[in-house]
């Protein structure tokens, strides 16, 4: 992986409140279960091979959703220029486990960082001719201030922490 685009990755990550750890797949495990707030809720990491550390719930329902303080997932992909990621749906519950919660950990390869929003949409373009449409762009805490003063936390985490896994 070229580390230009993983400290460009994590530059422009931090401009926009993101927190980035970088690890390799040996320390992902451990890198996760640092930032976990419980309780917690996952969605399997298949694509990166690492497990969730214990308690995570991993099926959760409504309740547990609802109490949850961290939710945990994979992310697809890393859009370098903006320092954001994206989650795509899966019967796993990655939507709701990454939006409910008041703190969101994203896990992501290395390997599955690109330049930019046309390589993205390239991307996206070929997960979504396959049938795969559902795609969540995060490009920082939830904010919006349309009714005045600047609020975190409202339409989505408060924080976000990208667990970015070297080969």
């Amino acid at each position: 992986m070229d580390g230009s685009l993983v400290d460009a990755f994590r530059e422009q990550a931090a401009e926009r409140g993101i927190e980035t750890t970088l690890v390799d797949r040996d320390g992902a495990s451990e890198a996760i279960r640092d930032a976990i707030e419980f309780p917690a809720v996952g969605s399997p990491l298949l694509t990166l091979d690492v497990s969730l550390p214990e308690p995570v719930i991993t099926d959760p329902s409504a309740d547990q959703l609802e109490s949850a303080r961290t939710g945990i997932t994979a992310a697809t992909v890393g859009v370098t220029s903006e320092g954001a990621i994206v989650i795509e749906e899966s019967p796993a519950k990655e939507g709701p486990v990454s939006l409910f919660p008041p703190r969101q950990i994203a896990a992501l390869r290395t390997e599955d960082l690109v330049a930019d929003v046309p390589d993205l949409f390239e991307l996206l373009g070929e997960s979504f001719a396959d049938g795969r449409d559902d795609a969540v762009v995060v490009a920082g805490p939830s904010a919006t201030s349309d009714m005045g003063e600047l609020v975190t936390g409202v339409h989505g985490p408060e924080t976000v922490h990208v667990i970015l896994v070297e080969p």
